[in-house]
């Protein structure tokens, strides 16, 4: 089951930020068709959070069709990634832990490893791959 969190300097709605998770958690392979979300309740003793949020995140996740409500039983996904693409992300996953650790023993912070990374990822994400 997920585990929620909020990030107060994100400067993200509380909301997106749950449907943010949801939706990393289903690219990862971490949350797969038929697992069930935590229900308000639960998510709202965990991270102290309103209600209302947590109604709100979960009404735009089954907006997407990534989830359903089942009245009185609660919400569940409906839609996960195909098997191809999680066995793909195992070898991209571990050269990036490489990655991360080789940053680390070069003496960065976490700071500057994730200014590194995103500075990276923007200058990649609009070249072509052929």
């Amino acid at each position: 089951m997920i585990e929620f969190y909020l990030d107060t300097r994100s400067g993200v709605a509380p909301y997106l930020q749950l449907v943010q998770q949801v939706r990393r958690a289903q690219k990862l392979g971490l949350l797969r068709e038929g697992d069930q979300l935590p229900t308000v309740k639960e998510v709202v003793g965990k991270i102290a959070i309103n209600p209302n949020t947590v109604q709100k995140a979960y009404r735009e996740l089954e907006h997407e069709g990534l989830v359903g409500a089942r009245p009185g039983v609660g919400t569940f996904v409906t839609q996960t990634r195909s098997e191809a693409a999680l066995m793909a992300q195992g070898p991209l996953r571990y050269d990036l832990q490489q990655w991360f650790l080789a940053a680390r023993s070069a003496g960065l912070d976490d700071d500057s490893i994730e200014a590194l990374f995103k500075e990276c990822f923007r200058s990649t994400s609009t070249v072509d791959v052929a």
